[in-house]
């Protein structure tokens, strides 16, 4: 399997040293990089840019820019020099973001920020030609949390998402009292309900949740300004000066009706699509960590059902089950080999089915707790991870180093897709 890896922040820590670090990568199979984000930090803790803004690009977009003008010009030399030597290598170089500071426009005008992004997306790619394109994390993603938690909730309109709702033509009042009605319900599952609905499938689930036309109109709602928002973008991505590979971070299959992120209307919008292979507990984004925070939530919510009932009601929503799992204490105890064989097997092979072209698909695999804070996984984790998702048919992954890539994790990598690192 072919492997990708990120090289994140601090930007510092790889610029120094780029060389040795891309030679030792080489080595063990690396063939692309996504870099960002797009600033240098000095030692206060302040950030600089990583290249000079071009006004006249942003006028053409019908913006001002908004440059930062403090600099660091050795290390922007520095950095240049990186992208070179890995373009020389003839690896495939994506930039986590874009940089720039172009201003915006007024929501009515453009309510998904696609024509700022794309301004800013024109300026970085001309700063960056060895760069074939840019990565969007969580294009168009829709909360995902029941309970608030890494800056949001799934019951909410958080500020500012009620003008880009109303300059798309919703009806604010009705949104709300979808979401208010689904709150309520929410509160208020029986385990006999749970027990004779949740195994019931769609119609059922939909009896169990209460799902009336007010809550409808919000969900779909939420579906299709996730879907404008990746259209928007696509469509100006493609009036750049040059061909930009646009990629696009979503979270698992099974979170991505919950997020709108819906792979198959994606692929139509995006070059490479990257799949969170985060299943970590606890921190943020990892799938044990999320289904963990449900369960607890439902049951804060409804004592008197069991967690046993949480997990079939977790199971009814997103159709996804644990191998092995019944409670939370069973949760701790680590990943069964049936968790691969399953699940990420399951997970990797909906994405692949989804797309329709497996030379679309990179998973995002990370396992440590930077910067996600989750318990870190092991090496015997990511061989099981890499191992299903070969078995499912990916042909890339990209490793997120937490920070820095670990020497079982390297031992690992290396040795499923280049020269197995002697250390």
């Amino acid at each position: 399997m072919e492997a990708w890896i990120f090289v994140h922040n601090p930007l510092e820590r790889w610029i120094e040293d780029y060389k040795r670090i891309f030679d030792a990568w080489e080595d063990g199979g690396i063939t692309g990089i996504v870099v960002g984000y797009l600033y240098f930090e000095d030692d206060g803790g302040n950030r600089f840019p990583t290249f000079v803004s071009n006004p006249d690009v942003y006028r053409e977009f019908g913006l001002n820019l908004e440059e930062d003008t403090s600099r660091d010009p050795a290390k922007e030399a520095k950095f240049r020099a990186m992208l070179d030597d890995a373009a020389e290598r003839g690896w495939h170089i994506m930039t986590f973001g874009v940089g720039g500071g172009g201003g915006t426009l007024p929501v009515e005008e453009d309510p998904y920020g696609a024509i700022s992004h794309a301004a800013r997306a024109q300026d970085t790619m001309d700063a960056f030609p060895q760069a074939q394109g840019f990565i969007m994390d969580g294009p168009g993603e829709q909360h995902y949390e029941l309970a608030f938690h890494h800056g949001g909730e799934l019951l909410e309109i958080r500020p500012g998402e009620d003008g880009r709702f109303s300059a798309l033509g919703y009806d604010l009042d009705r949104l709300k009292s979808g979401i208010e009605h689904l709150r309520e319900r929410l509160h208020n599952l029986t385990p006999s309900e749970v027990r004779y609905q949740a195994p019931g499938g769609m119609l059922a689930g939909m009896q169990l949740f209460d799902i009336n036309e007010d809550t409808l109109y919000w969900l779909r709602a939420r579906r299709e300004t996730a879907l404008g928002a990746m259209a928007a973008i696509h469509d100006q991505v493609q009036k750049l000066n040059r061909r930009i590979k646009l990629g696009g971070i979503p979270r698992t299959a099974a979170f991505s009706s919950l997020t709108c992120q819906d792979y198959h209307r994606m692929a139509d919008y995006f070059d490479y699509i990257f799949p969170k292979h985060y299943y970590w507990h606890r921190g943020f984004d990892g799938l044990y960590g999320t289904i963990a925070r449900w369960v607890q939530r439902l049951r804060t919510w409804n004592p008197s059902l069991t967690e046993q009932d949480c997990f079939d009601v977790v199971k009814c929503l997103f159709g996804i089950e644990l191998p092995g799992v019944h409670s939370l204490m069973d949760m701790e105890m680590g990943f069964p080999e049936a968790f691969f064989s399953q699940v990420v097997y399951g997970e990797t092979h909906r994405a692949l089915e989804a797309v329709g072209n497996p030379d679309k698909v990179i998973c995002w695999v990370s396992t440590g707790r930077a910067p996600h804070a989750g318990d870190a996984m092991t090496a015997r984790d990511l061989q099981g991870i890499l191992n299903a998702s070969k078995e499912a048919g990916l042909k890339r992954f990209l490793f997120h180093p937490d920070p820095d890539l670990g020497a079982p994790e390297w031992h690992v990598i290396s040795n499923m897709c280049g020269k197995s690192w002697q250390e």
